[in-house]
């Protein structure tokens, strides 16, 4: 595998690093955009990488605003204004990029976590773009309610802080439940993976795990808020092949009760190449999970199938 890093200044001057992973033969058969999940990066997925690049994919992912090394210290977990579309768009450009870079070759899009939803909002405005898209650990429901709730709690936060404030209270709101089914727990993270050499990695990474800003989780909220709405979702072409992937064991989306939702109103929707996956008592980040191997496999085959 040929490993690369590079820059480019999105539509507000952020410079966005963006790693790149190409198989040592040349040309590669498809090209996989990577989107990493809230409050974690890019380098995360090179072990992904390494397996898709032996099998003939070349793969980008780019550190997201707030995050990894786009965000450095000074900007860490804080998107800027209108941070979720900032970072949509900036998907957008990196598409760009790729394909300027491989013409005439299959793309693909792959999100996981807080990349899913993006990958949802992309696909219910440049569904075109792609040849597939692959959600790993997403969501397909949050209660309107308290989706509310916490915009008025956001609105407030912003208003007495600003929105660069370190927030611990919409950090515990967001993820302080995800632990809970498995305490008593050795960390706050065990509901990443069952692998604890995996958590240990996430817990000693400086750019994993931290609080973000107020910003970040009202950008969050105002996402949830609108890729969830019926007449987004109905935006999605009805011939673009879609495969979700979960743990059995994700508190994200409520042990795939809510991923299940969101397979249905899919499936409502006539969605025709509509396939999915659960791993029985994997958590949350399958990637990283102790049966990551048999993850990747499905991951190669799915996309192996959808070439042509």
């Amino acid at each position: 595998m040929k490993s690369s890093i590079f820059t480019f200044k999105d539509q507000d001057g952020i410079e966005i690093f963006v790693y790149k992973w190409a198989p040592d033969s040349d040309p590669p058969k498809a090209a996989i955009q990577i989107a990493h999940g809230l409050i974690e990066h890019a380098a995360r997925y090179e072990r992904l990488a390494e397996v898709l690049t032996s099998e003939g994919y070349i793969c980008y992912a780019n550190d997201q605003r707030g995050h990894g090394k786009t965000g450095g210290e000074e900007n860490k977990g804080y998107l800027g204004e209108n941070g979720w579309d900032a970072v949509l768009n900036d998907m957008k450009m990196l598409t760009e990029i790729i394909k300027k870079e491989n013409p005439d070759i299959p793309f693909f899009l792959l999100g996981h976590s807080w990349g899913s939803f993006m990958a949802q909002d992309y696909i219910q405005n440049w569904p075109n773009e792609l040849k597939g898209v692959i959600l790993s650990g997403t969501n397909g429901y949050v209660d309107e309610n308290l989706l509310k709730v916490g915009e008025m709690l956001v609105k407030k936060e912003l208003k007495k802080f600003g929105p660069r404030k370190i927030n611990d209270k919409l950090h515990n709101i967001v993820f302080g439940p995800f632990n809970k089914p498995f305490e008593p727990a050795e960390t706050q993270f065990q509901w990443l993976s069952r692998d604890q050499d995996e958590v240990n990695k996430y817990i000693d990474d400086p750019y994993c795990g931290y609080v973000g800003t107020t910003n970040l989780y009202g950008e969050l909220l105002y996402g949830l808020l609108k890729i969830f709405k019926e007449e987004n979702e109905r935006k999605i072409p009805a011939d673009l092949s879609i495969y979700l992937i979960s743990g059995s064991q994700d508190p994200s989306n409520d042990m795939t009760k809510n991923l299940m939702k969101l397979i249905e109103r899919y499936q409502n929707y006539g969605i025709k190449d509509l396939t999915y996956k659960i791993y029985e008592d994997a958590r949350h980040e399958i990637f990283n999970e102790i049966n990551r191997e048999e993850v990747f496999q499905d991951v190669i085959s799915w996309l192996d199938s959808h070439l042509e």
